[in-house]
């Protein structure tokens, strides 16, 4: 399928429904490490078919909005890491341990007990159904695993390395496995590089590439400064950003417009797809257009245009759905409007 210059898609997740998720109850905590069932508003027995068909609706919205690349949306998660993160041998999901979050808060997590390994895939229904609903690009979205260890409760691992290793290769199992049922592009979350660099150079790039290790496909990261709706303040710049440079990810997935990010930086990493995050998920004001373009101006002088993916920040988890759907279309009209610039 070819896409057209300066593509747009989301990061991963989209606003779900009332209908589906207690919205209020979710904003009201962090996002949950282990699993949190009582978010739910449907009842066990009707949940999937009602998360297939939220999942139609945020398919539907991403293509009304004109979004060339369409992800599920997440409706079956309750955070990014989770669904994954409590699906693996080796943790115990019933009696979590505390970690502390990037916020500096504790929060319920995943207490790993013994080796992990992925005992089935995870997202290979999803993705299916994604492939089978639209006729589009896609992208899904798997949890990377230095955040991942960096969300639990070590209790077994004398090296945390061999833990990243061991979760590294659970991912990679799960992306091979995402491209073989149809994925065209998949993406790895790893805010927790951002939260935790120093520790990240160390041992977190070394499972990166492990997850990556053997991979056929378009490959993203996602690195961020946590959602908004969440983390209020945002530093001037990224703390592990040039690291991705030699690394076989293809696509390296940023945020610049809450921060304001100088979009010099990007020049460290020559020759990546930057999915350039532009829309300010802080604020509930649908962007103009206008706004949308400038801030893809502000980083062609350091990137090819051809290199780049225009995006929200960060997921549009915790947004209002109409403000959700009016940032999409704001960001393609602002994507029309440098795509009908550069065509001069």
């Amino acid at each position: 399928m070819t896409l057209p210059l300066l593509p747009t898609s989301l990061v991963g997740s989209y606003a779900q429904p009332d209908w589906l998720i207690d919205r209020e109850r979710l904003a009201g905590r962090f996002p949950p490490r282990v699993r949190a069932r009582e978010l739910w508003r449907v009842a066990p027995e009707f949940l999937d078919q009602a998360q297939d068909d939220a999942t139609v609706l945020a398919i539907r919205d991403q293509e009304r909005a004109g979004l060339d690349i369409i992800t599920d949306g997440e409706m079956r998660r309750e955070s990014y890491s989770n669904r994954f993160a409590t699906a693996l041998e080796g943790v115990d999901i019933d009696n979590p341990g505390t970690a502390l979050d990037r916020s500096g808060h504790p929060n319920p997590v995943p207490r790993v007990t013994g080796k992990i390994r992925r005992k089935h895939p995870v997202e290979v229904r999803d993705v299916k159904f994604l492939r089978a609903n639209t006729d589009r690009v896609i992208k899904i979205t798997v949890p990377g695993p230095f955040t991942m260890s960096q969300q639990a409760q070590n209790d077994f691992y004398k090296d945390e390395l061999e833990m990243v290793l061991d979760y590294a290769a659970a991912v990679n199992a799960e992306i091979k496995d995402l491209f073989a049922a149809g994925a065209d592009i998949v993406q790895i979350d790893e805010p927790y590089m951002q939260a935790r660099a120093e520790k990240a150079r160390q041992i977190g790039l070394k499972g990166l590439n492990a997850a990556l290790d053997g991979v056929k496909g378009t490959t993203a990261v996602h690195i961020c400064f946590g959602y908004a709706a969440v983390i209020h303040v945002r530093p001037e710049g990224y703390l592990f950003l040039p690291e991705f440079a030699n690394s076989p990810i293809q696509q390296v997935s940023i945020e610049t417009a809450q921060s304001g990010l100088d979009c010099k930086v990007l020049e460290t990493l020559p020759g990546k797809t930057i999915i350039l995050g532009v829309l300010d998920l802080s604020d509930m004001t649908i962007e103009h257009p206008e706004t949308v373009a400038a801030r893809i101006r502000r980083a062609l002088p350091y990137v090819p245009a051809d290199k780049i993916v225009v995006a929200p920040d960060c997921g549009l988890k915790y947004l209002p759905r109409e403000v959700a759907y009016g940032k999409m279309k704001a960001m393609v009209e602002g994507a029309k409007i440098v795509r009908a610039e550069l065509a001069k």
